[in-house]
């Protein structure tokens, strides 16, 4: 194997840096223990910052009692006194829950009695409302002799009908007045009054 003196020179130098590497790593592993002082760098001085020392808060004497509270010099911001007071407040409740959100529930007497003063004949419930009568009531003509008749919508359809008709197969006009005409659906025996609608 042939070396140049190039790669001769690159040779020796990787040799003496390995064992050199190897002095280190052997002097680290085997040393007794004691390390050795640390670089020492030109630092330009610099006010000393406080440092908290680790001292308890508070000592506690043989009653029992706390002497004084050095955790005042910690954060100024702090009121010993709310926080005192905050301790010594005792809750007395009235056994209701404050998490839930609901009024007072009376307790039940008896199975199925709340209240010894009421009682409440729950029947079958009311028929629900009739439907509401959705016609639009857009205005009216009358000639001379002949009686009034009424326009009507419902949807895109139109109706014109007059007093005692019926339209759309369900409304009858009762009534035809300036301003309103009165409807009655002839499936549920509801009456409406229907106002004139502008437009």
């Amino acid at each position: 194997m042939k070396l140049g003196t190039e790669s001769r020179n690159k040779v020796i130098a990787l040799a003496v840096l390995g064992v050199l590497a190897v002095g280190l790593v052997g002097r680290m592993l085997f040393s007794s223990g004691a390390s050795a002082p640390a670089p020492v760098a030109s630092v330009p001085a610099a006010s000393p910052s406080p440092v908290l020392s680790a001292k308890p808060a508070a000592r506690a004497k043989a009653s029992g009692k706390r002497a004084g509270l050095a955790s005042h010099a910690i954060d100024p911001t702090l009121r010993y006194d709310w926080l005192k007071a905050s301790e010594e407040t005792k809750y007395e409740g009235n056994g209701r829950n404050i998490f839930l959100a609901q009024a007072e529930i009376p307790q039940p007497l008896g199975p199925g009695h709340t209240d010894p003063t009421k009682h409440v004949d729950i029947g079958p419930p009311p028929p629900p409302p009739p439907p509401p009568i959705n016609l639009k009531f857009y205005g009216y003509a009358s000639r001379p002799g002949e009686p009034k008749k009424v326009f009507l919508s419902q949807g895109e359809d139109l109706f014109i009908a007059s007093e005692g008709e019926i339209v759309n197969r369900r409304y009858k006009v009762v009534h035809i007045a300036p301003m309103a005409v009165e409807i009655e659906d002839v499936l549920n025996n509801n009456r409406q009054s229907i106002p004139l609608t502008q437009g």
